[in-house]
């Protein structure tokens, strides 16, 4: 499944050459991952809540491919690429929305965390709308 989310750039977010800091295309990926999980009809604040579980980025990448720059509006594409047991990985694709130029594509893995921050298992009511949604795996 892939869900598209819009952000615009805000001066905040730039820096002195007028182009996006790189840590923002970060904030922007927990955008569309939140998005994501909300188009699966499931609410992270809830699984936090009332199941006393997290998923905690365990490890993060992205390649820049060309510069947002102030004003500009963004695409958030984001994919679940997969999970299996506590664990669920999100892909990211973001482009101008002006000329669909890809900015920047990422990816983050997490781990079903408990509130001591150690792994506990994925609540099944997320493990499942993530089994669903995820990508095909290929043979």
């Amino acid at each position: 499944m892939t869900s598209e989310s819009r952000v615009r750039v805000r001066y905040a977010e730039t820096d002195q050459m007028g182009v996006v800091y790189h840590a923002n295309y970060l904030i922007w990926f927990e955008v569309g991952r939140t998005d994501l999980i909300r188009a699966l009809g499931l609410d992270y604040r809830s699984m936090e809540r009332e199941e006393s579980v997290g998923i905690a980025v365990v490890e993060a990448t992205c390649r820049y491919k060309a510069p947002a720059r102030y004003d500009d509006e963004l695409i958030v594409r984001t994919t679940l690429a997969g999970t299996r047991g506590s664990v669920v990985r999100f892909t990211y694709a973001l482009h101008r929305a002006e000329d669909n130029l890809l900015l920047c594509e990422g990816a983050t893995t997490h781990v079903a965390v408990g509130t001591d921050m150690k792994r506990a298992p994925m609540p099944e009511r997320y493990a499942s709308a993530f089994r669903n949604a995820q990508l095909p795996v290929l043979a």
